[in-house]
């Protein structure tokens, strides 16, 4: 390195652990619509995009695509990567490679860091909590970057020497810290300490730590003013302004000839989920300062190597980035709110955390005692655990139990052992961070804590016979809320927890209630569930529908097994009874199926359902007892007899009445909302079917755009963007899987062009992508090609013209090979 000024940008990029403890699966968020859930909205506004984001021209065209996280330090939250490896596996893959590439550009350091694994407040959890969420931080980043992190992310950078000592055992380098963060500070040999509490800590240098241990690790406290500017200056607006702002908070040379590292952190989010189109900000930032002389992109590991602390640091104990003292944020009342809802107390903090801490220690007693009977070092155990929630597969967790285990496990033992580890494992899952950020407790996030809360204590119960639920509702009834319907946490644990609660019954419910809309094979999976199939047979009545079947279900989580015997009844719409219970004896099985069979056969459908009260008893299930995914796939296809007949008499009254909206729409007098109503309905409904045609038909395009102009009616545009944009994406992957067929290229073409007739906005970003990466490996080709004569390769470039004009990409640009 010849600079000695150099640049770093932090992103912290995490969403709390959003899966149904029970399903291990993240359930339909319809707050997030378009979307499937939360973390698939932020993933395609944010995650995805740094991984591919833009450098446009001066006219607004796509120049380039960069890889943000390769040239930035980050950090993503373990159980966020988790869920990106299953459901977003291209993203993650940018972000692995990103980090690899990242390696070249930093002297052999990597832009990725570790982050203590559930997003818990690290220093307000007891020493075993601070080992394991150390630990499991670092194995979590070794299995997917494949090397040992040298720095990792706190929580809400919450920090105690108690907790850097931990990080330090475990041959963490570094961590990032706010200014406010910092005590004092002195120059290494020398004695005088100087007070810069109140953020007056230079944060362009590294700080050396000593720990009372004798161990020592170094912490960079980030710009304040400019990361806040992030957040509220508008500084993504305008990539020259934000790389200037962190250009113009160096030294020049002469002024000060000491190296620098002018470095902000933000959460990650700001860069295209906060801030629209914020990692074009970045992008260009990036771009911008490495067109600089005298300043140049550096991230901690390198800086570190290059430039070791000339300075030593003490910390304020028990503070975070937030300036609210003793973490109260996280613990009591006081310690700050979102501002949404001024006149609301937070006085549920601390009894919440009361109740968490009791029953964590309640929990730990029991552990320690059942486990040290299998294993020699329980919480040694726990701490390797890890390697199980990383690959749940049948033979890693064999293998696990064979390692940790001091004795050949009977099965039910084996069951027992998981067990015991997934208690422990949502005991601290409950304790992540975003439960307590915001103002009230019957919030999204503090109801995920409690959730997992809940599934230790059914475990627990699994385990001991012993259920802690009734004492643990007694200190939740000491958290008030601050909406009066509910009036505390035991009333939102009764109406917003108790309902999601899951059993093997319960499972089977749901697996039968499936069996009438679905073709069950042998052997099905239902969530994290296995379903082997022993039985089952299917009946019709009329619109009426039978199921009736024996299964055995196996929890991948715990190999907890149950074999369930269940029948269900679907009378139309959302009418449904069923019976689920444990499995009986072949002889039972079959008397009770030919005595409903028999009846229903008859047309006696009363006398099935009571039947079934007869065979199945108090287990009684219902459309209600649906998981969420189901509830709303099941009343879908109730609806879709019933909207056909809507849109049938929609579109008659909208056609009849046409000539009149027109003129309505002509002389600016707004038509009645019933007429507007089937105008509106029966174009969307148009719209939606021309989107899922496999091609354009020009004359119905044509009928659509005049009356979308003619008409006083609006497009569902969001919702029919989002299809479009889900079209387009296939279209371009079939164009990727066969890049020199040019009908493909030309139907892309025509049907984004389509989608601009008909006002919606698709998002192009992975179409782009595609078109990149295909002129990356084919255009240089058909140039050769065409040079040489080639008619063919002349047309293909005509085409792959205008596939880009329509991209927006810049025509100028064809002869470069842009990176993705």
């Amino acid at each position: 390195m010849a600079n000695t000024k150099f640049v770093c940008i932090h992103g912290h990029f995490y969403q709390p652990p959003r899966e149904n403890p029970w399903l291990n699966t993240v359930e339909v968020q319809d707050s997030a619509y378009p979307f499937h859930d939360w973390n698939d909205r932020i993933t395609s506004e944010c995650y995805s995009r740094n991984a591919a984001a833009r450098i446009l021209d001066t006219e607004g065209r796509i120049e380039d695509i960069v890889n943000n996280y390769s040239r930035i330090s980050f950090n993503f939250g373990p159980t966020l990567l988790q869920w990106m490896k299953i459901q977003a596996p291209e993203v993650y893959k940018s972000i692995l490679d990103a980090d690899r590439k990242s390696q070249k550009l930093f002297s052999g350091h990597g832009s990725a860091i570790a982050q203590a694994y559930n997003h818990m407040i690290v220093p307000l959890a007891n020493a075993r909590d601070k080992e394991t969420q150390v630990l499991w931080g670092i194995r979590d980043f070794e299995y997917r970057f494949g090397r040992y992190p040298e720095g990792m992310w706190l929580p809400e950078t919450a920090v105690n020497t108690e907790t850097l000592e931990v990080l330090a055992q475990h041959d963490i380098k570094y961590t990032i810290l706010s200014p406010y963060q910092a005590k004092r500070i002195r120059k290494k040999g020398t004695k005088e300490w100087t007070d810069v509490t109140g953020a007056r800590v230079d944060p362009r240098r590294p700080y050396l730590c000593k720990l009372p241990s004798g161990k020592k690790i170094s912490l960079f406290f980030y710009d304040g003013p400019v990361s806040q500017g992030i957040a509220f200056e508008g500084l993504l607006n305008d990539g020259k302004a934000f790389a200037d702002r962190l250009i113009n908070q160096i030294d020049a040379k002469e002024d000060n000839p000491d190296p620098q590292l002018m470095h902000i952190a933000t959460d990650g989010e700001s860069y295209g989920h906060h801030h629209r189109y914020g990692e074009m900000g970045l992008a260009y930032c990036l771009h911008h300062i490495e067109e600089q002389p005298d300043v140049g992109i550096s991230i901690y590991g390198e800086y570190l190597e290059k430039f070791p602390p000339q300075y030593e640091a003490e910390i304020l104990e028990n503070t975070a980035w937030s300036s609210t003292p003793n973490l109260e944020r996280w613990s009591d009342d006081g310690g700050g709110n979102t501002g949404g809802h001024p006149d609301w107390n937070q006085k549920w903090r601390k009894p919440l955390r009361a109740a968490f801490d009791w029953l964590r220690d309640e929990l730990a007693d029991v552990y320690e005692k059942e486990m040290g009977s299998m294993v020699a070092d329980a919480w040694k155990t726990r701490n390797d655990y890890i390697d199980v929630v990383l690959d749940r597969s049948h033979e890693n967790v064999a293998e696990f139990i064979d390692r940790q285990t001091e004795k050949v496990l009977s099965p039910a033992d084996e069951v027992k052992f998981l067990k015991l580890l997934e208690i422990q494992h949502h005991a601290m899952l409950m304790y992540t961070s975003c439960a307590w950020f915001f103002d009230e407790v019957t919030g999204i996030e503090t109801i995920q804590d409690i959730l997992y809360a809940a599934r230790a204590i059914q475990l627990h119960k699994d385990v001991t016979g012993t259920d802690h639920e009734e004492d643990f509702l007694k200190l939740l009834a000491k958290a008030p809320s601050n909406l009066p319907e509910y009036g505390n946490a035991a009333v939102a644990y009764e109406q917003l927890v108790r309902p999601s609660i899951v059993d093997m019954n319960r499972v089977g419910a749901h697996y039968a209630v499936s069996s009438l809309f679905s073709d069950y094979t042998q052997h099905d999976q239902v969530y994290s569930f296995g379903a082997d199939l022993q039985h089952f047979d299917k009946h019709y009545a009329g619109k009426y529908r039978l199921a009736l079947g024996k299964a055995r279900l196996t929890s991948e989580v715990t190999w907890e097994e149950e074999d369930v015997t269940f029948a269900v009844i679907h009378l139309g719409e959302h009418h449904l009874f069923g019976g689920v219970r444990k499995s009986i004896e072949e002889s039972a099985y079959q008397t009770m199926h030919d005595e409903i069979v028999e009846a229903f056969q008859k047309s006696r459908v009363h006398e099935a359902i009571v039947l079934m009260d007869k065979h199945f008893g108090m287990h009684n299930y219902s459309f209600w007892h649906l998981f969420k995914e189901d509830q709303q796939e099941l009343l879908n296809r109730v609806l879709d007899e019933t909207m056909s007949t809507v849109e049938g008499t929609f579109r008659q009254i909208y056609e009849s009445n046409y000539s009149v909206l027109q003129a309505m729409k002509q002389l600016g007098i707004h038509a009645p909302r019933p007429l507007r109503d089937a105008g509106e309905f029966t174009i969307n409904s148009k719209v939606r079917r021309m989107l899922e045609k496999n091609f354009i038909d020009q004359p119905e395009l044509n009928a659509l755009v005049e009356s979308i102009e003619n008409l006083d009616v609006e497009i569902n545009s969001v919702g029919l963007s989002y299809l479009a944009g889900e079209r387009i994406n296939h279209l371009m992957e079939k164009l990727e899987e066969s890049p020199n067929d040019m009908t493909q290229m030309k139907q892309a073409v025509q049907f984004i062009q389509a989608c601009f007739r008909v006002h919606l906005q698709p998002d192009l970003w992975k179409a782009q992508n595609v078109a990149f990466i295909i002129h990356r490996e084919n255009y240089a080709r058909m140039i050769r090609k065409q040079d040489q004569g080639e008619e063919k390769a002349s047309q293909w470039l005509e085409a792959f013209v205008q596939l880009f004009e329509v991209l927006n990409i810049h025509v100028a640009n064809y002869s470069r090979v842009p990176q993705v």
